[in-house]
């Protein structure tokens, strides 16, 4: 029997990831140039073309038979898929169902949950994306969150840390690491 890191699924999920993180690595501070955007940019488009045909072929891959990195490549793919705002939402559905049936992480729905949303020009529901706001100096600032005061509970309910801290290693990421475009 396969294991699930072994799948061929898997293997191609996480060298897919690979090259996405490669790509975003290149990427260093605000002024970054326009080469190294082009090159996330390429990642990132191929990656959407062959997620969307993986995702019409066998629907989203599931922890039981890719594992648990090749579901965080699956999830990151997505995330990054950001230029076809239409696959993300389909993407959404996806993991939302995968989710409730206990074969992906509700962090990752998360995530993906608050980047539909803000492609949509709605608020944030988890406070994951952050963006340099121009309005605030250009510093690093969460984007609109729906419901402040709810925040903390609805990240607690979907296993992630208060956002306090999580504003804190945003922050903190972006002076130490180079920075990518989104997690």
């Amino acid at each position: 029997m396969t294991e699930p890191a072994d799948h061929p699924l898997a293997v191609e999920l996480v060298a897919r990831m690979d090259r996405d993180q490669e790509a975003r690595n290149e990427i260093s501070g605000r002024a970054t140039g326009e080469a190294a955007w082009a090159r996330v940019n390429a990642v990132d488009a191929e990656n959407t073309g062959w997620l969307k045909t993986v995702l019409a072929e066998n629907g989203w891959p599931r922890r039981s038979v890719v594992g648990e990195q090749a579901a965080l490549a699956a999830w990151l793919l997505a995330q990054h898929a950001s230029r076809d705002p239409e696959f993300q939402r389909d993407c959404l559905a996806l993991l939302e169902q995968a989710v409730r049936d206990g074969e992906a992480s509700p962090g990752h729905l998360a995530y993906l949950t608050d980047r539909v949303l803000r492609v949509e020009g709605k608020p944030q529901l988890y406070g994951t994306q952050f963006w340099y706001d121009p309005e605030n100096g250009n510093e690093l600032t969460a984007q609109p969150i729906e419901d402040p005061a709810g925040l903390d509970e609805r990240r607690r309910a979907v296993g992630l840390g208060p956002f306090a801290e999580y504003e804190t290693l945003m922050r903190h990421r972006e002076t130490e690491e180079p920075e990518t475009e989104d997690d």
